[in-house]
């Protein structure tokens, strides 16, 4: 793990990071929002500073010119032009399925005038140019891509087509002002035309321009307009490369034997039989996360290393650490609600005993491993002059300072390649770069081996379900009294669940009053209640960290089903009723929930025999996503047959970028409701171990989805997360009108 902030010497954070830890620990009252969060976050991973131009990049305001470009403003950094025309677009970012590898090209093409034909696009590394321009760190989570980078992206390909026009200007000794492009081309008086590809050279040897005339939205040619990925062809042929297909001369593969429990150390190894099989080159003691101990079989292949690890007999000793049981947890989670706790809104709970009608209830949320299609993996190579990585990472220099400290190197000395990534869902942003710590712990180890060797460390599917970091378990409790108009009097709520920022470098930015802001975001959104709400944190032997739209996994569940239970109650329709609560306040849920309704047919078309209408809205990482849904029950087990999402997500660059975010954060959504949906655990151990026995989504399980995007031009919002939250809560809220039995965990359960 990293080490809390009090244990981060003050002198070696930038400024900008020591002036708003500064502020915000001197303002006890106030609570932060993710995106705040993030922000700290964020400037922690500078703290952790594992690129090169640190300083020219972090820089506090006031301390360079006002006039100079930062790294992440200069095109050099971002556009390549070959001599054939050809342009590659360098993304600031991780692609793992968001589609960022095309829209951030598209958004560099527009300005830059660009033949998109002739666009190819790539991933950075953790130089200093490729931080996120507001959060100032290297990061891929939050949805922030897209909404964080729109103006960067704009304004380098500008800065680019200013320079080619400058060329061709110089080139014809004509006015740059009689100068204009099209498609890849500088066009001059007299129809003179000349290809990018031929003054690339002499244009990025000019200076570069400070400020830059920006099309208006009327003049996009490529933003807006439906656009197929620059990476749809390799993937669906095959022949797309991942952080785990990496080949490196000469190269080892390594994997390891975990700890059962988290954290245990070895009590005996005997390896004799792992040692005998052909390929085996090294069998290495090793130091695993949380303090635990492992065993590493290093061969030439990953085959005589999964073999080799199965050969191993191992005693293991977890006498020192929690053993988690999730059946204990669960009645320790129960008797820990009934305590009083620190609150995150402390409405007059004086009405709730008189209140006229009442609703009790009690939900419940699993454990939920991340489960990406690529299994967790790091190519380490180490040489006399530092160590070079290569890995799908949301998180490059985080994890590059990471590397650089259990490698005993300069963070300048190290350099993180990021590779296309087969999924993630923020297990691939981890700030203790577990996976990333313990392959250069065993790359060091090999070296002092003497296997001088490039060493690709893989993980088993078996190893990415059991070896933690995972949506924390969490429980609610709720009791609400309203009268007969549905006019909720008061609302006592208690939620339960571990941290995921406690035990972080910066925990103290982020926890407030003992309240971690992940774990409550989306509560009483976007509703005007009179709420109570007590918050536990309790602390246990289980890694957690955030899953695709965080907080938003159960807080919208519990907020969308509790809302229209209590429309059904008062014999209200719970489109109406919503949007009664969202009075004038909330423009953007009332055209995104009308949207889905209009686009569904919702109460104007009859349903079939068996089948009911399921309805739920909710914001997250600044998008709206509301979904009208027709389920029906069949043999005992919930079917989801088709889903409406209307969608307000202000500017879209790609429709169908958001099309697919949409369509796979939905079946995302689903996974959480169908049956083997959950990670448990006895005595410490993890119970479930691949696909049999956490179950995901069948694709007879996929519903039929209409994705529909209210238009805007307002500045993009994020749109990898908001599209999971509420299809949970629209799928239960129609099973609840067939059975009339409201649901209260996940996964559903009927009987």
């Amino acid at each position: 793990m990293l080490p809390p902030l009090d244990a981060v010497h003050s002198h070696e954070l930038p400024r900008a990071l020591q002036q708003l830890l500064a502020r915000d620990q001197s303002d006890a009252t106030v609570t932060l929002p993710r995106r705040r969060f993030l922000k700290l976050a964020g400037a922690g991973g500078l703290a952790l500073g594992a690129f090169p131009h640190l300083a020219s990049a972090q820089a506090a305001a006031g301390s360079e010119p006002a006039s100079a470009l930062k790294p992440t403003e200069q095109p050099s950094a971002f556009v390549q032009i070959a001599p054939d025309g050809e342009v590659t677009v360098t993304i600031n970012r991780l692609e793992f399925g968001q589609g960022v590898q095309t829209a951030l090209p598209m958004i560099l093409a527009e300005e830059l005038d660009a033949d998109w034909r002739r666009v190819r696009s790539r991933h950075g590394s953790n130089d200093g140019a490729y931080v996120d321009p507001r959060f100032g760190m290297h990061l891929t989570g939050g949805s922030n891509s897209i909404k964080h980078s729109f103006l960067q992206y704009r304004e380098l390909g500008a800065r680019a087509r200013a320079m080619l026009l400058a060329a061709a200007a110089a080139r014809w000794n004509v006015d740059v002002g009689s100068l204009r492009t099209e498609s890849g081309r500088v066009i001059g008086p007299k129809g003179r035309r000349i290809g990018y590809g031929e003054l690339a050279e002499a244009a990025m040897a000019l200076p570069v321009p400070q400020q830059v005339r920006l099309k208006e939205p009327k003049e996009f040619r490529l933003i807006g307009r439906p656009t197929n990925r620059l990476d749809a062809r390799a993937k669906s042929s095959g022949r797309q490369q991942f952080g785990i297909d990496i080949q490196r001369p000469g190269q080892l593969t390594a994997v390891v034997a975990h700890p059962p429990v988290f954290g245990a150390r070895l009590a005996a190894v005997d390896d004799g039989a792992a040692r005998a099989i052909k390929g085996v080159k090294a069998v290495l003691r090793v130091p695993t996360d949380r303090g635990g101990e492992g065993v590493a079989v290093i061969a030439d292949g990953y085959w005589p290393a999964r073999q080799g690890r199965e050969a191993l007999k191992l005693q293991w000793d977890s006498s020192a650490v929690e053993k988690v049981d999730s059946v204990r947890q669960l009645a320790q989670y129960r008797e820990l609600a009934k305590q009083p706790g620190p609150r995150q809104f402390d409405a007059d709970m004086a009405p709730l005993a008189s209140a006229p009608r009442q609703i009790e209830a009690e939900f419940i949320f699993p454990y939920l491993a991340h489960a990406p299609m690529e299994p967790l993996n790091c190519t380490v190579a180490l040489s006399d002059a530092g160590a070079e990585l290569w890995l799908g990472t949301q998180f490059p220099g985080v994890d590059g300072m990471a590397a650089a400290r259990v490698l005993g190197l300069k963070p300048e000395q190290v350099k993180v390649n990021v590779q296309m990534a087969g999924g993630g869902f923020g297990r691939r942003g981890v700030p203790s770069s577990d996976y990333v710590v313990e392959a250069c712990a065993i790359a060091k180890a090999a070296r002092s081996a003497g296997l001088n060797a490039p060493l690709r460390m893989i993980w088993s599917r078996e190893d990415d379900i059991k070896g933690g970091y995972y949506r924390p378990m969490h429980l609610h409790r709720a009791r609400i009294g309203f009268d007969e108009r549905g006019q909720v009097l008061a609302w006592d709520h208690v939620l339960v669940g571990q941290s995921i920022t406690a035990g972080t470098f910066f925990e103290g930015a982020m926890t407030k009053n003992g309240i971690d802001a992940t774990a409550v975001e989306g509560m009483r959104e976007p509703y005007a209640l009179p709420m109570r709400l007590t918050v536990h944190h309790p602390k246990l032997n289980v890694p957690v960290l955030w899953w695709r739209s965080v907080g938003s996994t159960h807080t919208a569940f519990v907020m969308e089903t509790l809302i229209d239970e209590i429309a059904r109650a008062t014999k209200q329709d719970p489109v109406a009723y919503r949007l009664r609560l969202f009075g004038e306040q909330h423009p953007r849920h009332r055209a995104a929930l009308q949207l889905a309704v209009d686009k569904s047919g919702y109460g104007k078309k009859t349903l079939a025999s068996g089948r009911a209408w399921g309805v739920a809205v909710h914001e997250s990482f600044e998008s709206v996503v509301a979904y009208v849904v027709e389920a029906s029950v069949k043999d005992g087990q919930p079917v989801l047959h088709r889903v409406s999402a209307g969608v307000h997500c202000n500017l879209v660059v790609n429709p169908r970028t958001v099309e697919a975010q949409v369509q796979g954060a939905a079946l995302m959504g689903l996974s959480m409701c169908l049956p083997g949906a959950a990670i448990t655990l006895k005595d410490g151990v993890v119970e479930q171990s691949n696909f049999g026995d956490f179950a995901l989504p069948r694709i007879s399980d996929m519903p039929e989805i209409a994705v529909h995007i209210v238009p805007s031009a307002e500045p993009p919002t994020g749109m990898g997360e908001p599209g999971l939250p509420p299809l949970a809560p629209a799928f239960a809220n129609a099973l609840a009108q067939l059975t009339g039995k409201p649901l209260r965990e996940l996964p559903f359960k009927l009987a």
